[in-house]
């Protein structure tokens, strides 16, 4: 069944200094929402938000099913949570003396009964997490023995065992080589195009967020500086001022999609 998430005009503190100020977010069945900016923008704040990791101060997280109305996500309880939304998040545990397949299966935990073995459906969704993300050679090494990378696709692998109809990923490429960062972004892709999966994704590669989304936030010191297309939202005028230095961008015409371009010494000394 599809879901989706909104978060309305939250407002998001650490202590008593307030970092994101009436921040709007909705991800829809279907639909890839990148939220980019630079850093300290409260972008991963905004994430963990969504997924009730972080206090919300003012404002409201509401999920719906279906055609069922949109409900407050707050009163849900975890496990119920769990089955509708799950988080890729930046900061992982390293688990220690487990295989690959047992970390995936961990996505399993808010469909079982407590201590109960696997089902024939809990195994269907292990190997197939697996297999999307490319880890099935690597299905019994341990943990231990993986590179940072690697790691990194075996948790995103639990995600999709998880099996939500929201998915949200807080920098899914970092630390994956040139392959894996395009493999992980067609494969978002595909979640949205073919499984209605609701993506909200956190991306500091503004042209992977171009590649991959439907929709951008651009954040700023905690506020939406734009919102809308990547031709909307990726324009150098909005970049420029975010990020405070020359930027250039330019449609690409051989895939449709916009290119951003950095003007900064380096570059002007090449000339």
């Amino acid at each position: 069944m599809t879901t989706e998430l909104h978060g309305d005009s939250l407002v998001l503190a650490y202590q008593r200094t307030t970092v994101v100020h009436g921040v709007s977010v909705r991800l829809r069945p279907g639909v890839v929402t990148a939220l980019i900016g630079p850093n300290g923008s409260g972008k991963s704040t905004v994430l963990r938000s969504l997924v009730r990791l972080h206090k919300v101060d003012a404002g409201r997280v509401s999920l719906g099913r279906g055609s069922h109305a949109l409900e407050d996500a707050a009163p849900l309880s975890a496990r119920d949570f769990a089955r509708r939304v799950t988080l890729l998040s930046q900061s992982r545990p390293h688990p220690s003396g487990l295989e690959v397949r047992d970390v995936v299966g961990f996505g399993r935990h808010p469909h079982r009964r407590r201590f109960a073995a696997l089902t024939e459906a809990d195994r269907a969704a292990i190997d197939h997490a697996i297999e999307l993300t490319g880890m099935t050679a690597m299905a019994g090494r341990p943990v231990d023995q993986l590179s940072g990378g690697e790691l990194q696709r075996v948790w995103l692998a639990s995600c999709l065992a998880q099996d939500t109809g929201v998915l949200l990923l807080d920098e899914p490429t970092n630390h994956l080589d040139l392959r894996y960062q395009v493999e992980t972004l067609d494969l978002i892709r595909d979640l949205a195009d073919h499984r209605e999966t609701a993506l909200g994704v956190v991306l500091h590669d503004l042209n992977h967020a171009a590649t991959v989304a439907d929709e951008l936030v651009l954040l700023h010191q905690g506020r939406v500086h734009a919102v809308g297309s990547p031709s909307d939202v990726l324009t150098a005028e909005h970049l420029s001022e975010v990020y405070g230095l020359p930027i250039h961008t330019r449609l690409d015409v051989d895939t449709g999609t916009v290119r951003v371009e950095t003007r900064g010494r380096t570059a002007l000394r090449r000339r």
